[in-house]
């Protein structure tokens, strides 16, 4: 079977090491190109919204990977529903969403659903997906936030530890969720310690994209 090539497109540079890890971990075979853009993340904060200017980059990264002999594409900016939709749309190989694959393996757990973001444009996008793929499923949902900005400013300050900590305060004051989801991959590091403050279920975006990506690319 030949080698794969995945372009993984970064909007912020603290995601580039959890998804790289979970490619390591599970499909080490994959070649991996990482191209990083990380003024679009300040200029989605500035625009308050995806605006077409964003979707016409997000675009032109996309046909760049397909240009460079991509086989697949997995975004890593949760924040970005939108414009991939676009990039989805106009591709004729996979492009995934950086949290679609988590949101399918959420739903299999159950209705009520807790999503945990370090950027707080996240969870606007990741909640219109998670909507639309409940409904798509004949479920209604209901869903809890949490959003700890401090936590990706943390690790953006080369704090991980207190990245994690302001992470895992968010788990206690949850109730009455059938899964907690991550809403970032920059998250991922925090995982352990919050799966040890709860029986319920925690995923993680980067396990999640890399087997579905891992699926589409071998099928």
């Amino acid at each position: 079977m030949s080698t794969k090539r995945v372009f993984l497109i970064h909007a912020t540079p603290v995601a580039v090491a959890p998804i790289n890890e979970a490619f390591a971990r599970l499909w080490p075979e994959a070649e991996l190109c990482n191209l990083l853009e990380d003024s679009l993340s300040r200029d989605l904060r500035s625009a308050g919204s995806v605006t077409d200017a964003l979707k016409q980059r997000f675009m032109a990264l996309a046909r760049y990977a397909r240009e460079a002999g991509a086989d697949g594409i997995l975004f890593t900016c949760s924040a970005f529903g939108e414009a991939i939709n676009a990039c989805k749309a106009s591709s004729d190989i996979p492009v995934l969403k950086p949290n679609e694959a988590m949101l399918e393996d959420a739903l299999q757990y159950g209705d009520r659903v807790a999503l945990l973001a370090t950027f707080a444009p996240a969870i606007d996008s990741i909640s219109e997906e998670l909507h639309e793929a409940a409904a798509a499923r004949g479920k209604k949902l209901t869903l809890q936030h949490a959003v700890s900005p401090r936590a990706i400013e943390a690790l953006h300050q080369g704090d991980a530890a207190r990245h994690d900590q302001l992470i895992s305060e968010m788990v206690p004051p949850l109730a009455d969720v059938d899964v907690i989801c991550f809403a970032q991959f920059s998250m991922t590091s925090a995982a352990s310690a919050c799966a040890a403050l709860t029986e319920t279920p925690v995923l993680t975006t980067p396990d999640s994209a890399v087997l579905k990506l891992k699926r589409l690319l071998q099928s």
